[in-house]
């Protein structure tokens, strides 16, 4: 890494501080919308971004038992999802450095997570913004082989390419799109998935 770039949990901290800037702005009725986050709303997906934070090693393996692992997340939503409003972005504004689990690799599991949450809740209200394009240039190759994210098998065999920042990965049928919406596609979001194009596209989309 060029050492005047950023560091990943720099990039961390500033998605997070763009997001709590956005949450601000939010109505409640658009606090109480469904993300792009099937069965979560808006609170519930902030809510599950924050709900990491202060778990230690103890309080962890409590929320992995409680979960049964695979349903960790959805314990965790279910805590902080009984706050208000105001105190879940008061909380997010005391966390926008990751700690604990989502400082995991250098910050990378706070950066992807905040930034791919980010846009659930965005593309939901029909809200979009252009995710700044150095934060997506670090991203990207990250997320292929993570074995959280399922990534790997959704894009097996097919080659991205994006047409707004210089990055590609693969080989085989093309899928073509922003940088945005391959992310969001490669962590499972149909609508962002509908909008990607060329021979790969559609075996992507089957795959979701």
């Amino acid at each position: 890494m060029n050492t005047d770039e950023p560091s990943l949990m720099d990039l961390a901290h500033d998605e997070r501080a763009d997001l709590a800037e956005f949450l601000a702005t939010l109505t409640p009725a658009q606090w109480q919308t469904e993300s792009l986050c099937t069965g979560w709303t808006v609170k519930d997906v902030v809510a599950h971004v924050i709900s990491y934070e202060e778990l230690r090693l103890t309080g962890l393996l409590k929320r992995f038992a409680k979960g049964r692992v695979v349903h960790a997340n959805e314990v965790g939503v279910a805590e902080y999802s009984a706050m208000s409003t105001d105190d879940l972005l008061e909380f997010l504004n005391c966390h926008l450095r990751p700690q604990g689990l989502t400082a995991g690799f250098g910050g990378m599991i706070g950066l992807i997570d905040g930034t791919v949450h980010h846009q659930d809740i965005r593309r939901a209200l029909g809200l979009q913004r252009t995710v700044p394009a150095q934060r997506l240039q670090r991203i990207l190759p990250l997320v292929p082989g993570n074995p959280r994210l399922g990534a790997g098998r959704r894009i097996k065999g097919l080659r991205l390419c994006a047409n707004d920042i210089d990055w590609e990965r693969g080989s085989g049928p093309e899928v073509v799109g922003s940088a945005e919406a391959l992310l969001l596609a490669m962590t499972g979001r149909r609508q962002a998935a509908e909008e990607l194009t060329g021979a790969g596209a559609a075996i992507l989309l089957g795959r979701l």
